[in-house]
């Protein structure tokens, strides 16, 4: 056989793959030029026939760290059968469960790729009533599953299901067609601005019940975001980041447990906070300071040893500094650098083709995904207080993974449309 005859093959296989995520055909096909800061966007001759409706190079990049999340999420958990806590379980137990959860998220990706654009922008107020209806059910007695002292998550047999993670995309997805709806009035506080803050509140207070203040910290900076990006001015703006900013501190002033997380983050090493709010927080940097430049080796973590609280949650990236040392960290902070930043610049193509609801949307997830990696680092570091995030796309949690894969499904949803419109096709 030719190589030749080779390539042709691979090139009518990739193809044939293509066609399951609604991919573009191949042909040599005009494309209609769109020029964004200072790029121009269209088909040459030296571009490579070989061209897929949606971002493969961030495809991968998710695929990355979904993979080296399991990887460490089995690492952080392999001891967990010693401890009587979790009864008699296997070593594989946690693990399973995440991969578990991974294939369920793929399986509503693919669904949620296959949605256009412009029917997530005709049912956002119900996604938006719906994800209210889910935090009031998780609140009722005998229907809301208590975990550690939280009422957060709805049983659902195979996997408990956390609304507030249905809840961020939905509030991403709400105020992106809110803003499209209002843009004429944008300027106006009481008709622009003031009704979606009274939504955002309401899952706030819904939230705050449960408890989970982590939650609608990324919820709050989000629609903000959105607002922002939507063309809200800078005055409006600085006047919600400072009302929120108030308002964060009040919860924190009026909450004795949250003051003590304050003060044991200021003080981890102090002999009232190591065995205490600090704990984790102390355990965490030990961790990471034991791994060093390149760190102890997959496996070789003695913090997870029973040392280290929510190893394979919350704190999965002490777990990775550890083992990896300062070069799997930097790896991974470029990695969500490099996601985030990808994101956002799709979401700017879609406003460049007047697709402002798909742009807003696209980066509002692009926000939601980098602002709490950058807390849950931030935690993991001590450069932040303690807070119950976990890791996008890494950090064992069934509802978290799965909402993360249908957002990010979303945002290739986004590009693919992109691309099709700029090829000369039609949405």
């Amino acid at each position: 056989m030719t190589a030749a005859a080779t390539t042709d093959e691979r090139l009518s296989v990739w193809q044939h793959i293509s066609g399951w995520f609604g991919a573009i055909p191949v042909k040599a096909a005009d494309v209609l030029p769109v020029r964004i800061g200072g790029t121009e966007y269209r088909q040459t001759t030296a571009t490579p026939a070989r061209m897929v409706g949606f971002d493969q190079a961030l495809l991968w990049v998710v695929i990355a760290l979904l993979a080296w999340g399991v990887v460490m999420v089995y690492s952080a958990s392999i001891a967990m059968p010693d401890n009587p806590r979790f009864g008699n379980i296997e070593s594989y137990h946690f693990v399973k469960r995440h991969v578990i959860s991974l294939v369920l998220g793929f399986i509503c990706a693919l669904i949620a790729f296959k949605i256009p654009m412009n029917t997530w922008e005709r049912y956002a107020p119900w996604l938006f009533v719906l994800s209210i209806l889910l935090l009031v059910a998780v609140l009722i007695p005998h229907v809301g599953t208590v975990v550690n002292g939280a009422r957060r998550w709805l049983s659902l047999g195979i996997m408990n299901f956390q609304p507030s993670e249905l809840a961020k995309l939905a509030v991403v997805i709400y105020a992106s067609d809110y803003m499209v709806r209002k843009m004429e009035v944008k300027e106006r506080f009481f008709r622009a601005v003031l009704p979606m803050a009274i939504a955002v509140a309401v899952v706030g207070a819904l939230l705050l019940a449960e408890p989970d203040m982590g939650a609608f910290m990324v919820i709050a900076v989000v629609a903000m975001g959105i607002l922002f990006l939507g063309g809200v001015n800078a005055r409006m703006f600085f006047l919600i980041a400072a009302v929120l900013l108030l308002a964060f501190a009040c919860m924190v002033w009026f909450s004795e447990w949250r003051r003590e997380r304050i003060f044991a983050y200021l003080d981890p090493w102090s002999e009232k906070h190591a065995l205490g709010k600090g704990y984790q927080l102390s355990h965490a940097l030990i961790a990471i300071g034991r791994g060093e430049i390149f760190g102890v080796g997959l496996g070789g973590s003695v913090e997870k040893l029973h040392w280290l609280p929510e190893a394979h949650t919350d704190f999965l990236l002490s777990v990775i500094g550890e083992e990896f040392g300062l070069v799997g960290v930097l790896i991974l902070i470029v990695s969500f650098l490099w996601l985030t930043r990808r994101i956002m610049h799709i979401g700017r193509q879609a406003i460049a083709l007047d697709r402002v609801f798909a742009g807003l949307v696209a980066q509002g997830i692009a926000m939601w995904i980098g602002f709490q990696s950058f807390i849950n680092m931030g935690v993991n570091l001590g450069a932040l207080p303690t807070k119950g995030l976990t890791l996008p796309l890494m950090s064992f949690g069934g509802s978290a993974a799965l909402m993360n894969l249908v957002a990010l499904a979303v945002v290739l949803r986004v590009d693919y449309e992109n691309k099709l419109l700029m090829r000369g096709g039609r949405v």
